[in-house]
């Protein structure tokens, strides 16, 4: 301190070690986050190329050697024979005599020992994907999951209606995160849903985000009231 009593400028000012290291905090922090980003951003399209080059590759090495020294052999013949065949077969389907063949295949399918499992589940599977989400799912609650006091976010896929003896419960597929083709099925009595007014696009953002993403809860508009089944 000098004579009147003021500290001096050097004690004033912090300790150069001190603000160098600071800085570099700074920086390094600055770096990570811009290097996690572009991480975040190149592993899903690096992912994408691979899976979409093996598919190439492997179609290819069947395929590509039917057709040597001629016109059709290039990189891609293979993709491109594929392509062609599901589009034949797809349109040989849509034509009356196709519809009855496809009928008559899965009659004979559906009664094979231990080939209708199988065929059973892949069929279900394909049907699930190729209706539209909006079918599948007509309304975005919130149910006490998975003990009292914690809410999940669920998608109202069914109903089982009410009886003498049991009151309307409905079925909700919570998705896990972040892949909601997988995840767990709850019955719920219709009294106890929360709905909510969410879109179903907002709450696979949602889903598919993590969390990151939120969905808009307007709490006004959350409420326990019954409703009524869609007709089927």
């Amino acid at each position: 301190m000098d004579r009147s009593g003021r500290p001096d400028r050097e004690d004033a000012r912090p300790e150069t070690g001190e603000v160098r290291v600071n800085f570099l905090t700074r920086v390094e922090r600055h770096v990570w986050r811009r290097v996690v980003s572009g991480f975040l951003v190149v592993v899903p399209l690096a992912l994408t190329f691979l899976v979409f080059r093996f598919v190439v590759t492997y179609l290819d090495d069947i395929l590509r050697p039917r057709f040597t020294n001629t016109p059709l052999d290039f990189p891609g013949i293979g993709l491109v024979v594929i392509l062609v065949a599901l589009y034949l077969i797809g349109a040989m389907v849509s034509a009356r005599l196709g519809r009855k063949a496809f009928d008559v295949q899965h009659a004979v399918l559906a009664r094979v020992p231990v080939v209708k499992s199988i065929y059973g589940v892949a069929r279900q599977a394909t049907d699930a994907l190729s209706t539209p989400m909006e079918r599948q799912i007509n309304r975005v609650v919130f149910i006490e999951w998975p003990r009292p006091g914690y809410r999940a976010l669920g998608f109202v896929t069914g109903y089982i209606p009410a009886d003498e003896n049991h009151p309307t419960w409905v079925i909700v597929y919570v998705p896990t995160v972040p892949n909601p083709t997988s995840g767990n099925l709850a019955f719920v009595v219709e009294e106890e849903v929360i709905d909510t007014d969410i879109s179903v696009e907002e709450a696979m953002k949602t889903v598919f985000s993590g969390g990151t993403i939120p969905p808009i809860l307007r709490r006004g508009n959350l409420t326990r009231e019954r409703a009524e089944p869609p007709d089927p």
